[in-house]
């Protein structure tokens, strides 16, 4: 089957025929992919971005971790998922065994494999998956729309982290996916307020504004704060949420937080950043960070998809047949688009 690799721990990746994966195991199923969203992972990857030396282990390996499928099989001791069930999964494979797996907290799990960077992942016709890790989806819910769900439940876990409470003025540092959800989920959290910036962005920057968000800013050229004040936006923030991945930014977050205000990190940052410790302290403030949401999570977010699909669908920016994926992911680089799903 044609499939999208990483083959070497080197830049680049590669379109070209996989193993189908065979019959799933005992606790698994194989998953006929619907639709499968490239993330900045996928990105990193692709450009061997310090930081997924560990995933070397398992090249060649199939990525895309966003993705939605159909049961095709079921292995031994699988009941709840029939086939023909439509769903999302997880990308953590967790171990089952550990101190946090076995205390309930299996995002918490130091021993996971993500699908898609250390195991085979979506982008590709067939993926086997744990039964555990799948949750189904309402037949009103399209594949493409279904897909986001992964990225979503980020999205949902950055707000929940930084407690975003009714009456907030949040501050949102990126306007990629990522930022695009925590933008819908503070709106819906009660955030009086959700300013959203990003750099040299216009696209994005719309789609945000498609999606009924009029507040935002692009920094080109200027400091963010000297971009909010330009624009007649707040300076003070009660919590600001960085989804950019650029640790320049982070002191610049925390000159505009509040008194006793949350930064919350949810982007991946290649070298550290650094802080003014004494001011955090002098100011209460915090810093928070945020990664994987619980399994719990992931019926929240789907029912937060399938509430308002019409508006949903403005955070994908086209599906294209896997046979692009080339070409897409440089568009995706370019950031003249938000979500491209690939379609096997």
């Amino acid at each position: 089957m044609l499939a999208l690799r990483k083959l070497a721990p080197t830049p680049g990746i590669a379109l070209c025929d996989a193993p189908e994966p065979g019959a799933p195991g005992p606790g698994e199923v194989l998953l006929a992919i619907g639709a499968a969203g490239i993330c900045g992972t996928d990105l990193h990857i692709a450009d061997w971005t310090a930081g997924y030396e560990a995933m070397t282990a398992a090249m060649p390996v199939t990525l895309g971790h966003e993705f939605s499928g159909r049961v095709v099989a079921a292995g031994a001791g699988v009941s709840a998922l029939a086939v023909g069930t439509r769903v999302v999964a997880r990308p953590s494979v967790v171990c089952g065994v550990c101190a946090s797996c076995r205390g309930g907290r299996s995002q918490d799990c130091m021993a996971r494999t993500g699908m898609g960077v250390g195991c085979n992942g979506g982008f590709a016709a067939q993926v086997v998956a744990p039964a555990e890790n799948c949750v189904a989806v309402p037949d009103g819910l399209d594949d493409a729309l279904a897909a986001l769900t992964e990225p979503m439940t980020v999205c949902a876990e950055a707000v929940d982290t930084a407690g975003v409470q009714p009456g907030d003025t949040v501050l949102v540092i990126g306007p990629g996916t990522i930022g695009q959800g925590i933008a819908l989920f503070a709106q819906a959290a009660g955030a009086a307020r959700v300013v959203i910036a990003g750099r040299d962005d216009a696209a994005r920057l719309a789609t945000l504004r498609a999606l009924g968000f009029p507040d935002t800013v692009d920094t080109a050229g200027r400091s963010l704060s000297g971009a909010l004040a330009a624009a007649g936006l707040p300076s003070r923030f009660d919590v600001v949420i960085e989804a950019a991945g650029v640790p320049a930014l982070v002191p610049e977050a925390l000159e505009l937080l509040a008194l006793r205000g949350v930064l919350t990190i949810c982007g991946i940052h290649a070298r550290p950043a650094m802080i003014d410790l004494t001011k955090l302290v002098r100011r209460h403030q915090q810093i928070r960070g945020s990664y994987r949401a619980p399994l719990e999570t992931w019926p929240r977010v789907i029912a937060f998809l399938a509430a308002d699909p019409q508006r949903m669908r403005l955070l994908i920016s086209e599906a294209v047949p896997l046979a692009d994926a080339v070409a897409a992911f440089a568009r995706a680089k370019s950031r003249t688009a938000s979500k491209i799903m690939l379609l096997p």
